[in-house]
């Protein structure tokens, strides 16, 4: 049990540094980077500009470029789940699990689910790239669900995972699809 909690803990500190790291980085590139602080809720970036003062296609890549990589991320260990399920340790076994999982929900949770609860890097992406909240929204959320239904019917059962929570079964089944389709 430990064990599993410690791969819990690693996989969170790895999702949010990779995901701060890419804010910093980008911030750093369009000279924005002021401060790197570590809050009780989490890692967090300070910018140089005022969120009400912020505007050009900088913030878009700013705010969105780490969503991006972690997303792309969370599709590479995806890809490899074969390979990260036959690890000969077992906790690395269930870290790479846990990372998987982090890396394909949460951004896009965060881009969909996230500014109803408090904000996040949407702001930014849609300041940055004049899009639509609600667009990049409803996009998001198709894509957490994509992903949601992905781990459900190919990663967990490769590990030799049995869910039990409905939010980890598969939704859309073979048979399913057949009726679907005719």
């Amino acid at each position: 049990m430990i064990r599993r909690y410690a791969a819990l803990f690693l996989a969170i500190l790895v999702f949010s540094a990779v995901h701060e790291a890419g804010h910093g980085l980008l911030a750093a590139a369009f000279d924005e980077y002021e401060a790197f602080h570590v809050r009780p809720f989490g890692l967090e970036v300070a910018y140089k500009t005022p969120v009400a003062q912020r505007v050009g296609i900088k913030w878009g890549f700013i705010s969105g470029a780490s969503n991006m990589v972690t997303l792309a991320l969370g599709y590479l260990l995806f890809a490899i789940r074969k390979t990260l399920s036959q690890l000969d340790r077992p906790f690395l076994q269930v870290a790479a699990n846990t990372m998987t999982i982090l890396f394909m929900v949460i951004d896009p949770l965060n881009l969909s689910v996230g500014p109803l609860l408090y904000g996040g890097d949407i702001g930014g992406v849609v300041v940055g790239f004049t899009v639509n909240q609600y667009v990049i929204q409803a996009m998001f959320f198709l894509v957490f669900l994509i992903n949601r239904e992905l781990i459900a019917q190919c990663l967990l059962p490769q590990y030799g995972v049995r869910a039990r929570n409905p939010l980890w079964k598969p939704w859309v089944t073979p048979r399913a699809l057949a009726n679907f389709r005719s």
